[in-house]
């Protein structure tokens, strides 16, 4: 138990930097003078935490867990440090990558070490201490942005600086944990490191990335700078699969995606990561812009979908440890999920409170059941040698398909915004031509109708919120879809008998044997 505290502190500090930053950006941006560069802030962080993923799998493979772990701490912890001093948002963005390069390893690490100490078959009731913690997260993250934002000064140090410096004492805590009590026995291997597949798999991801969540946004599907780095992205994907075909020591083998379940547990991982980002994004934005709350208090209203991830999450492990049984846990979950969202889809500018908190604890019941069983079910499956590479895949598929599904889903909303506000204000100025004479009706004048209601009448601003309330459903019906299509997954997933304290010795064994013969 002391292991895992030292374990779900960092794994708490990297989840909580993900989603720390996004209600505090307004306050940065005005303060660092960087309106035009605020998305980079977010991006940095997620680019460099996605992509370094699999290669904190596969060097911990080689070079033991302790160190590299203690590596991502520390990276993680001067990335911070610095962030918390930045002058300019140049300084900010590059500061964020840093942070993101440490959290790679942290999110990716925390799980594969759990999986060194724990067989499979106790694993559960730990592994659901682990989905609570991104259950808390995911609440926390924008709470303690609100709140660190709203305060000019703490202690003499600008409020928002705070976001940064409150991981220091946390992070110093995770390594004094790890040094003094995490000690798992280091298998020696002949090694040699796949610099060019690194290379290509970096920027593939890099690419993919930047096109997705940055520049398909910002300028649109069809921009050249999007297709750009889409074609760039895509070639050296294609690039890195051909060659960890022939590498020596590969960073992600493909023989993996051979194994069902590797190649299974892979892809639930993308929809469920979709699934999570869309939920905890989407429903913050229709409660500040629908409903009215401040970013604080709309952070405080997601506590029902904390509820339902964090109980789930410990009820499931829990059972799977004392059962043995794992596969019913995923397929609920999906089923949840795509329930859940389609019940969201039903939320209108009247919609009372207590019917959304309803809403967001079965979708976050169907995240809780899912997550960190498909993790157990995955690293039951794969040899010891590749316990790294395989779990820290798992992480990185689920961050990639949070990115995508923001990136989508995001689109989706503007896309159909913008059709519903055209609609909408055409309809409005043929029945009441007179309430909306002189209007700007541009983005930016639409903004304004949303931020400052008190300077337009009440049907105006509903009209607006009616354009809100009709894209937000449309959203919730392209993402129903995608959790349908994990359910369908989940049915596919081969249950196996997951290994006792006895197997998991013989598979240490083996392992250390094929090393040393």
């Amino acid at each position: 138990m002391i292991i895992l505290s030292g374990l779900m502190t960092g794994l708490l500090l990297a989840a909580l930097d993900q989603t720390i930053v996004s209600t505090a950006l307004k306050t940065i941006v005005v303060d660092l003078h960087g309106l035009k560069h605020y998305t980079w802030v977010v991006t940095a962080y997620l680019l460099t935490s996605t992509a370094s993923t699999p290669l904190y799998g596969k060097i911990s493979d080689l070079y033991g867990r302790r160190p590299v772990f203690q590596f991502a701490i520390v990276t993680f912890l001067i990335g911070s440090f610095l962030a918390g001093a930045a002058q300019n948002m140049t300084q900010l963005i590059a500061t964020r990558a840093l942070q993101g390069l440490g959290a790679g390893g942290l999110m990716a690490l925390t799980f594969v070490i759990i999986a060194d100490i724990v067989p499979p078959r106790e694993r559960g009731r730990y592994q659901g201490y682990f989905g609570a913690v991104f259950g808390l997260s995911s609440i926390a993250g924008p709470l303690l942005g609100g709140f660190f934002s709203d305060h000019n000064k703490i202690l003499g140090i600008t409020g928002w600086r705070w976001i940064f410096y409150i991981n220091l004492p946390f992070g110093i805590l995770a390594l004094v944990i790890t040094s003094a009590v995490l000690h798992i026995p280091k298998i020696k291997r002949e090694h040699s490191i796949d610099y060019i597949g690194a290379l290509l798999m970096v920027l593939g991801v890099t690419s993919i990335l930047l096109a997705a969540a940055v520049y398909g946004h910002e300028y649109g599907w069809s921009d050249s700078r999007t297709l750009i780095y889409l074609l760039v992205g895509l070639v050296s994907a294609i690039s890195f699969i051909f060659w960890e075909e022939k590498a020596k020591e590969p960073i992600l083998p493909m023989r993996l995606f051979k194994i069902h379940t590797f190649s299974l547990t892979s892809a639930l991982g993308a929809v469920i990561g979709a699934g999570m980002f869309g939920a905890i994004i989407m429903l913050p934005l229709y409660l500040q812009i629908v409903k009215g709350d401040t970013a604080t208090s709309a952070g405080l209203k997601l506590i029902p979908l904390m509820l339902g991830i964090v109980t789930m999450s410990i009820f499931s492990g829990r059972r799977i440890t004392t059962t043995g049984k794992y596969k019913i846990y995923p397929v609920m979950g999906a089923a949840l999920m795509t329930l859940g969202i389609l019940l969201l889809a039903s939320l209108s500018r009247t919609t009372p409170y207590w019917q959304l908190s309803i809403y967001a604890v079965i979708t976050g019941a169907g995240l809780g059941l899912s997550m960190q069983t498909i993790v157990i079910a995955l690293q039951n499956s794969v040899d010891f040698r590749d316990m790294g590479i395989a779990t820290s895949s798992n992480t990185f598929f689920r961050s990639l398909g949070g990115v995508f599904g923001v990136a989508i889903f995001g689109a989706v909303l503007n896309n159909r915004l913008t059709h519903y506000m055209q609609s909408g204000f055409t309809n409005l100025a043929t029945q009441d031509p007179k309430s909306v004479a002189g209007m700007d009706l541009s983005a930016k004048g639409i903004t304004d109708i949303i931020g400052n209601p008190q300077h337009y009448s009440s049907l105006v601003h509903n009209t607006a919120l009616d354009a809100y309330v009709n894209a937000f459903h449309v959203v919730f019906f392209a993402a129903a879809p995608v959790t349908a299509l994990g359910f369908i997954l989940a049915l596919l997933l081969r249950e196996l008998p997951l290994r006792t304290h006895h197997d998991y010795a013989t598979a240490r064994e083996e392992a250390a044997g094929e090393v040393f013969g």
